[in-house]
């Protein structure tokens, strides 16, 4: 599809509408504190994969509520002295898959942290290994619509916390550097990794590509393309809840979180991406509260965005700070 949205122009300086809940902060801290309540109780096992220049961990952590969740730690064989650490989120309906996929963070010399999704890992990849124990209220299918009924039930809390505890298990381990740890994901991931760089006070940078999970209020009605759809098919059946729906988004809005931004940022964009309109994207780029950030712009691409370009670049951009 040609371009949907706005002139590039004016999506440097577009600002969301969406609304902040005035005990934003609040939610966000009680919401970690009770994930704390549970000892974190982060396993590392060696796996036998055949690789001969990485080494690969399976890790399970208590995240949300206590639940366990999977990820996979990769080092360099041989190490012996704590590494840059990278901590990467997946894409909506994608698993850790399997050992030996995704080489490249640790080829680079660093460590890293790849974290299952609860609940995904059955849309696209080699699977996931993480159930969502808690259940919901009627929902479309999918997972944006489960537990929007209150922001204390939506399925996002559960995933983003996760998130935050991801970090906390990753540096936990000797051999990673906790004073150099930095988020990356594209898509979902992207959106988790903008969560995490407002909830992890000491992350070093961030780097979120074409990222989901922005500026709901006007992500819902610009495509009707999934996941964002999904909420609009909700609210097709569920007439009359829309003020209820966006309230419980408003809690889990990337420009939120953006708002808080402690770290360097390198987000990406594509001028034609149907999943997250690029508006989405630019809306919390322009929220991000630390000064030094950068967007780079895919003109004529959709949801693949840069791809293995945008990967180029980060393994440069990423050399100032890890």
């Amino acid at each position: 599809m040609a371009r949907f949205d706005l002139p590039l122009d004016e999506l440097r300086a577009y600002r969301s509408e969406s609304t902040e809940p005035e005990d934003f902060d609040a939610f966000w801290d009680k919401t970690l504190q009770e994930a704390r309540e549970h000892e974190l109780d982060a396993r590392f096992e060696p796996v036998e994969t055949g690789l001969s220049a990485v080494e690969v961990y399976d890790v399970t952590f208590a995240g949300f509520g206590g639940h366990p969740v999977k990820g996979w730690l990769r080092l360099p064989a041989g190490t012996t002295e704590p590494l840059p650490l990278v901590v990467e989120f997946l894409g909506y309906g994608g698993g850790r898959g399997l050992p030996h996929e995704n080489l490249l963070w640790s080829a680079t010399g660093r460590a890293h942290f790849l974290m299952d999704t609860r609940g995904q890992g059955s849309g696209w990849g080699a699977g996931g290994d993480t159930a969502d124990p808690v259940g919901a209220a009627p929902a479309y299918p999918g997972f944006m619509t489960r537990g929007l009924d209150a922001p204390e039930n939506y399925y996002y809390r559960r995933v983003f916390t996760d998130a935050v505890r991801a970090v906390e298990a990753a540096r936990s381990h000797p051999l990673t550097d906790a004073t150099r740890t930095v988020a990356i994901g594209g898509s979902q991931g992207g959106g988790i990794s903008i969560a995490t760089g407002a909830l992890v006070p000491d992350l070093v940078a961030i780097a979120p590509d074409v990222p989901f999970l922005c500026d709901f209020p006007r992500a819902m009605t610009l495509t009707d393309r999934p996941p964002y759809r999904e909420i609009a098919l909700f609210l097709k059946t569920h007439r009359g809840r829309s003020e209820e729906v966006r309230r419980t988004l408003s809690y889990f809005d990337g420009v939120h979180f953006a708002a808080r931004g402690r770290a360097p940022a390198l987000f990406s964009a594509a001028l034609e991406d149907e999943t997250c309109p690029p508006s989405t994207v630019f809306a919390a780029f322009n929220a991000w509260a630390h000064e030094h950030k950068a967007i780079e712009v895919y003109d004529f691409n959709d949801h693949e965005g840069g791809g293995p370009f945008q990967e180029a670049l980060k393994l440069r951009w990423l050399r100032s700070y890890v």
